[in-house]
């Protein structure tokens, strides 16, 4: 049997330009025959551009951390969005990862591989169609990537998070297994270390069930995953163009810097200088927290705005960019851990995230002197305490808290945007973001030309901007 390798190797150059990687599976005249692990390396890097490119800026946007200021990246401030301007995400989804992800499984298969190799597809594949679900709600499944079936069914959002969790179930007794390690150096993440990829897969499980609101799932899963920085699925990146960080082919290389800057709302919360913060009021510091290690470690001050720091921060040329963390399993147990159990949990589990900021965390640039995230204690949530100043009670100020935390750490991350709508109707606790233009904020990514031409089963009306996906209803 032929595999045809769908990520071809030239993409190895991580564009965040979609145009490039458009119509990539449109020519089945010429298939190029590889072994397994040619076509698994090629998934993950295509994993990597679609959880780390412009779907997570687009999804920045709509959660008020980036705004646009030029060209198409000011319409996407304003919400003037078109079908069209989603097609290479759908394309980053089914063809540069779960085809690959199958062509990948059916390669190994071949050869007689299987055990870890397929779990580690089976996590890529939950990855790329949890977010699928997550950006457009109701999404093919079961029949994507099959080319057999030319009009594949739409599953409701709620079964795909069912099925989700089955697959990563799935992945994880494969992993378990502990034979059919991929080929060395084929899997660029862990290099086929079956524990680092179980614990990914049970922190995919709790950020699932965090988006359905199944709270205690989501910590009991948590306390089986990320258990150190060191397997946090990242972004690998090196000292190329060609396989730079991808935000530091934005904001450092191509033309399109001048389009994007860090929103005021969101530099307002991390800059520690009264006099440049344009709303000095929403500055997280206090007696026990400094907040210039992060705003340094995140952000420059350009001729344009707050951009990303391309320097010697998060968005410099060699640094990893985040796809599942370590830091998020932490800030899962904080918050599904207070939901389901309670204050003190809740407490407990921030405080163990804000030890580890205080020991330099991901804050690989900051200076010691710039970092400080002392415990909190109960008193700073009661009415009039440090955190509750407005006086709500004492749960609702630590859940404030912890939110707010969270949307700090997932800047520029797809997750962001997935806790603004699970949260909107959180009045007083939510992040308060507010819409850029009219009365609603985004709700959704809208279905592509290329599917909506060419797939029968296509929901139709298709859905609005603005029409919550069923899980956020």
């Amino acid at each position: 049997m032929k595999h045809i390798i769908l990520f071809l190797s030239t993409l190895l150059v991580m564009t965040s330009c979609s145009n490039l990687v458009d119509d990539l599976n449109e020519n089945p005249n010429s298939p190029t025959s590889s072994s397994y692990q040619y076509i698994l390396t090629g998934t993950e890097v295509g994993n990597m551009n679609l959880h780390t490119g412009e779907v997570a800026r687009k999804s920045g946007i709509f959660a008020g951390q980036y705004i646009g200021i030029d060209r198409q990246h000011e319409g996407f401030s304003q919400y003037a969005v078109t079908t069209s301007d989603f097609d290479g995400h759908w394309n980053a989804v089914y063809v540069q990862v779960v085809i690959n992800a199958l062509e990948t499984e059916a390669a190994a298969a071949d050869e007689g591989v299987a055990g870890v190799t397929l779990g580690i597809t089976q996590v890529l594949r939950a990855l790329a169609l949890g977010t699928a679900t997550d950006l457009w709600g109701d999404i093919p499944f079961s029949q994507a990537g099959d080319p057999e079936i030319q009009n594949p069914a739409f599953e409701a959002q709620l079964q795909v998070f069912d099925n989700l969790q089955s697959l990563l179930d799935d992945a994880i007794i494969n992993l378990q297994s502990g034979s059919g390690r991929p080929t060395a150096n084929s899997d660029i993440h862990f290099d086929g270390d079956p524990n680092a990829w179980q614990e990914v897969a049970h922190t995919l499980k709790a950020r699932y069930y965090l988006h359905t609101r199944d709270y205690m799932q989501a910590y009991e899963q948590a306390q089986l995953g990320i258990s150190s920085p060191d397997n946090s699925l990242l972004g690998i990146h090196g000292n190329a163009l060609d396989n730079a960080n991808l935000n530091y082919q934005f904001f450092a290389i191509q033309s399109r810097q001048s389009d994007l800057i860090v929103s005021d709302f969101f530099s307002s919360m991390l800059n520690p200088d009264a006099q440049s913060n344009p709303n000095f009021d929403r500055y997280r510091g206090n007696s026990k927290t400094n907040e210039a290690g992060r705003f340094g470690y995140l952000f420059r001050t350009t001729d344009l705005g707050i951009q990303p720091n391309v320097v010697d921060g998060w968005a410099a040329q060699e640094a990893p960019s985040q796809i599942v963390t370590y830091e998020e399993n932490m800030l899962i147990l904080a918050e599904a851990g207070f939901r389901s159990v309670g204050f003190g949990e809740g407490l407990s589990r921030l405080n163990a995230y804000r030890q580890y900021l205080n020991g330099g965390g991901y804050l690989t640039n900051a200076d010691p002197s710039d970092i400080e995230y002392a415990d909190y204690v109960a008193e700073d949530f009661e009415s009039g305490g440090m955190e509750n100043a407005d006086g709500l009670s004492a749960d609702d100020a630590l859940l404030r808290e912890i939110l707010e935390e969270r949307y700090i750490t997932f800047f520029g991350q797809i997750e962001a945007f997935n806790d603004t709508r699970r949260t909107e109707s959180e009045e007083m606790v939510r992040v308060p973001v507010e819409p850029n233009v009219g009365d609603q904020l985004p709700q959704r990514f809208i279905y592509p030309d290329t599917e909506i031409d060419r797939n029968a089963n296509t929901p139709s009306p298709v859905p609005n901007f603005f029409d919550p996906t069923p899980v956020n209803q």
